[in-house]
């Protein structure tokens, strides 16, 4: 399953460039396999990220802000949704992934 992150590299916002990478770093640093996606550089891709968010997680005014995270095709949250699994230790289940083993344990096997 592909963890797929739409960004804006051209985001005029010091908020929303950090809450960006925020997210890359954090599926960097945990080695959960993951695909950028600039919705500034594709008018098409940046369509299909508003088109596969459901309408009750869409903003009240204006349009979606990234970071907007999929697994898979499955639309799994926005940025506040990411922090949340991430302070309750859930991100693997925010991502629609299994968790993996301590790599003291896989060593041991």
């Amino acid at each position: 399953m592909v963890v797929r992150v739409f960004t804006a590299s051209s985001s005029g916002s010091v908020a929303i460039k950090k809450r960006q990478q925020d997210v890359v770093r954090f599926l960097e640093a945990n080695r959960i396999e993951f695909e950028e996606v600039d919705i500034t550089m594709s008018e098409e891709q940046r369509q299909w990220m508003y088109k596969n968010i459901p309408q009750e997680k869409r903003p009240a005014q204006g349009n979606p802000l990234p970071p907007q995270i999929f697994s898979g095709g499955q639309y799994c949250g926005d940025y506040d949704s990411f922090f949340e699994s991430k302070e309750s230790n859930t991100v693997f289940t925010f991502l629609g992934l299994k968790p993996r083993l301590a790599s003291k344990q896989e060593s041991e096997f």
